[in-house]
């Protein structure tokens, strides 16, 4: 969820069945924020709260990661 303002652009905002806020995800799963040829946040300086949480290359980032694949499914 978004739950603070930190300038994220509508166009990557959706919300969730709730209501709720979230970061917009395409038909790969992915964030929509995020570039396919780099794999980098190309909102990095507006990125949401749940967002600065995770430390690039973290163990959590990296589950994330690899987690992905299924967690849309």
């Amino acid at each position: 969820m978004l739950i603070t303002d930190t300038g994220v652009p509508e166009r990557f905002i959706d919300n969730d069945d709730w209501g709720g806020e979230v970061m917009l995800r395409l038909d790969d799963g992915w964030c929509a924020a995020l570039d396919r040829n780099s794999m980098m946040c190309t909102i990095y300086e507006k990125r949401p709260l749940i967002c600065r949480e995770f430390e690039t290359g973290s163990e959590d980032c990296m589950n994330e990661r690899r987690g992905i694949e299924t967690a849309y499914l």
